[in-house]
């Protein structure tokens, strides 16, 4: 079996899709190629609706995620193209999907969690075996199904005798304790979702580049106060959370007090609460780390990255690029390994972050 494989990952963001080409050879990683795709206005504008009730959703999700898989293969083929590999040469694509709504544990004692997709599409696309659906495994197992990437970062950023920190701002952010050769994890909470919404809302562009226009307003403490209040910030781990609470609906009734506050302030304090419930958990669970290395989009935003070491004065806070994977990389490399724990017949959660009942193999095969 090739030692090659391919992780494609589009997150809660709603930014489109990033696929990494890995080589895991000599039980090592290193990254070989990277490509992405961005969505269209119109299927982010669906998939943004999916996360709620609405006309006629089981016809829009199929036909959402034909199109999805489509970006998929062409996220595949591009990054083919570049590195020069043929579909024969990959061992398998660990295909991520959309997560539209995440209720683990809820309703029937089991819940259930939704990332749209169409495996057998990208399969046929592309020609290579594809791995999906890698959440559901751990919720039936009394999981929560997320977050699934700490074994990865223990994999790539574990140090022995230490205590490192991953955490991955994305649309959520997830953090990743590592510590003897273990590792922990859980979701802190809202990342970028709050933020785009608000900044794009406001002024147009998706996100807030820099955090520019963060840095231009002021923190409104009364409002961060409201915001920390929600009972999930004193939810004990494992848990894990998504568009299904921390949406434009709860920021709204959380802004009723603040009409009058400037687009600028309330981005500052956006950006704050995020900075601030991360940095929280950090203090909490990770208080010894050594350092805090940050991936997903919210790496890229500078003001964020302040407001994270401001938040933790005793902790480095460090880019996963300083630290030999660029932050858009990691969450993709890391469904190219979680592809390649399935095709090997092996573990691919730990119940220690999830909360399952034990080790599971995650994912459905869908063949060449």
């Amino acid at each position: 079996m090739s030692a090659l494989y391919i992780g494609v990952m589009s997150g809660t963001s709603l930014d489109g899709v990033d696929a990494v080409l890995a080589d895991f050879s000599n039980t090592g990683l290193s990254t070989l190629g990277h490509c992405s795709v961005a969505f269209t206005n119109s299927l982010r504008h669906t998939l943004l609706e999916l996360n709620r009730s609405g006309a006629d959703e089981l016809h829009v999700s199929a036909l959402a995620a034909n199109q999805l898989a489509l970006l998929y293969a062409q996220a595949v083929m591009d990054l083919l193209h570049h590195t020069g590999y043929e579909p024969a040469d990959i061992s398998a694509i660990g295909a991520h999907g959309q997560t539209i709504r995440h209720q683990p544990g809820l309703h029937d004692g089991i819940g259930y969690t939704i990332q749209i997709n169409n495996p057998s599409l990208l399969a046929e696309k592309t020609g290579i075996r594809v791995v999906a659906d890698f959440r559901s495994r751990d919720i039936v197992a009394g999981g929560q199904g997320a977050p699934l990437v700490p074994a990865f970062h223990q994999q790539v950023f574990g140090v022995v005798g230490q205590t490192v920190a991953v955490l991955n701002i994305g649309g959520m952010s997830n953090l990743s304790i590592l510590n003897n050769a273990q590792a922990t994890g859980f979701d802190c909470g809202p990342g970028n979702v709050l933020l785009d919404h608000w900044c794009q809302l406001h002024t147009g562009q998706a996100f807030d580049k820099n955090g520019a226009l963060a840095a231009c307003g002021q923190l409104i403490p009364d409002l961060l106060s409201l915001l920390m209040s929600d009972p999930f910030f004193r939810k004990a781990p494992p848990k894990s959370t998504g568009r299904d609470l921390f949406h434009a609906a709860w920021l709204d009734s959380h802004l009723n007090k603040f009409t009058h506050a400037s687009v600028a302030d309330v981005q500052a304090t956006l950006t704050a609460f995020t900075a601030r419930s991360c940095a929280n958990d950090v203090l909490q669970y990770a208080p010894d780390a050594i350092r805090l290395l940050v991936c997903g989009g919210g790496a890229y935003n500078q003001y964020l990255m302040q407001m994270l070491q401001q938040f933790l004065p005793g902790i480095p806070v460090h880019s996963t690029e300083q630290h030999g994977l660029p932050p858009l990389q990691v969450e993709a490399a890391a469904f190219a390994w979680l592809a390649r724990q399935t095709c090997l017949n092996l573990p691919g959660n730990l119940p220690a972050v999830t909360g399952a009942s034990g080790p599971r193999v995650l994912g459905a095969i869908y063949p060449a």
